[in-house]
């Protein structure tokens, strides 16, 4: 729904857009990028799972709202020990006082909010660089 929910607050780039200037960043770094998106809990952990038997490098996760709710992508991240950054284009700091709160930030490496679509970048970036 990127591009559509709420515009004020994530602004009207597309989730295809974001694809791009992802993709574009990685030719730049030199790195192979793969793509997920799920609105079911249990899919995002299979495909977090799924990265450690792919011998993935690192993961850029925006958790959304399960940031706030679960547990179950908390244990995910810790389980398969692969550096992740979580990243929120809003700062939920900034919002309600439910989205203070976040499980997964324990099992991150480091947390970017707040920088729109640019956090995705810094955090190729961040993991590019070494941990």
């Amino acid at each position: 729904m990127l591009g559509i929910r709420q515009p004020e607050i994530y602004g009207t780039t597309s989730y295809q857009d974001l694809v791009d200037i992802i993709s574009c960043e990685a030719e730049r770094l030199g790195v192979e990028v793969s793509f997920f998106q799920s609105n079911h809990e249990g899919a995002i952990v299979d495909a977090i799972q799924q990265a450690y038997f792919d011998q993935i490098d690192g993961i850029v996760i925006n958790p959304a709202a399960y940031t706030h709710t679960s547990v179950a992508l908390l244990d995910a991240v810790k389980a398969v020990s692969i550096p992740a950054v979580e990243v929120h284009i809003s700062d939920p700091d900034a919002r309600e006082e439910f989205r203070r709160v976040s499980y997964i930030r324990a099992a991150c490496v480091k947390t970017i909010r707040g920088h729109g679509l640019d956090g995705y970048l810094e955090a190729m970036r961040f993991l590019v660089e070494g941990v």
